[in-house]
């Protein structure tokens, strides 16, 4: 039985971040995943605390380090569906260079950022993804820095697997998640998402006037095209899989994990490995 069961939460009434929690769910249940298979990877945040309300395996790391626990744990057993949830403050500020690089390494790993363009948990200070000239309870004169288009970046980096969804359309998440899991390699999808208490720019009214889905015609594979949408981010937002194209991942890449037989099913030589140490004595 592939049930995953939900908790009560801390999140304000209202948070963007009760649908994404639900759609992951649904996403997770309709893939045939159990929750022994899956670990789920956070870092510090609102949506940080995702993982402590899903039964699934857990591990809550350090701000901004969501990624290396992630990155570690699937190269150390290729079986686990591996999902990273965050927020934009956790994974494009403080873990900015480990997203970057990640890419680059192309680890088969999940990464949804719940972007709600604000730091929801420390109670409203401009984040990376905050437009300029937005008034916050500490930019209080507006945010004077750009903001960070990661779909933009991630796609400039060589991502595989790029997308970018709405919390206030489900149905439409729960799609594109379920394509982001099942992709063999890093795969990012930045989820715009409502803070009800604290930005109240970019709300659900703000989103559902701007965002549309792009056409089932779309060529996500064109990657020109990939840049326009991404860049497409004022009075029509498009939501969906912007970019997409096979390559190795991590595991094909390297000459001992793509024997296939998990690291943390090799056995070890002690002897060997005491023989090392000495060396450093």
């Amino acid at each position: 039985m592939n049930t995953f069961d939900t908790y009560e939460t801390a999140w304000c009434p209202g948070c963007g971040n009760f649908n994404i929690l639900k759609c992951l769910k649904q996403a997770l249940e309709e893939l045939g995943k159990d929750p022994y298979e899956v670990l789920m990877v956070a870092g510090i945040g609102q949506a940080a605390k995702t993982p402590q309300y899903i039964s699934a395996n857990s591990f809550c790391g350090l701000h901004g380090r969501s990624l290396p626990a992630a990155i570690a744990a699937k190269i150390a057993n290729e079986k686990l569906t591996v999902v990273v949830d965050t927020g934009d403050g956790d994974s494009y500020g403080e873990g900015g260079n480990h997203f970057i690089h990640n890419i680059r390494r192309n680890v088969d790993i999940t990464h949804f950022v719940h972007d709600n363009q604000i730091y929801g948990l420390t109670k409203g200070q401009a984040s990376p993804t905050t437009a300029v000239g937005q008034v916050t309870a500490v930019q209080t004169e507006g945010n004077i820095n750009s903001p960070f288009n990661p779909v933009l970046m991630a796609i400039a980096s060589g991502a595989g697997f790029v997308a970018r969804a709405f919390s206030g359309d489900p149905e439409h998440l729960v799609t594109i998640m379920k394509q982001a899991i099942s992709y063999e390699g890093y795969a990012i999808v930045d989820i715009l998402q409502p803070c009800v208490s604290f930005n109240k720019v970019n709300t659900f009214a703000y989103y559902k006037s701007r965002v549309y889905q792009l056409e089932k015609e779309y060529d996500f594979s064109n990657k020109m095209l990939a840049f326009e949408k991404a860049m497409e981010f004022d009075s029509k937002i498009p939501i969906g899989v912007l970019y997409q194209e096979a390559k190795p991942n991590f595991h094909q890449k390297n000459a001992v994990l793509s024997i296939g037989e998990p690291l943390l099913d090799k056995k070890v030589d002690l002897d060997a490995v005491q023989e090392l140490m000495k060396e450093f004595i």
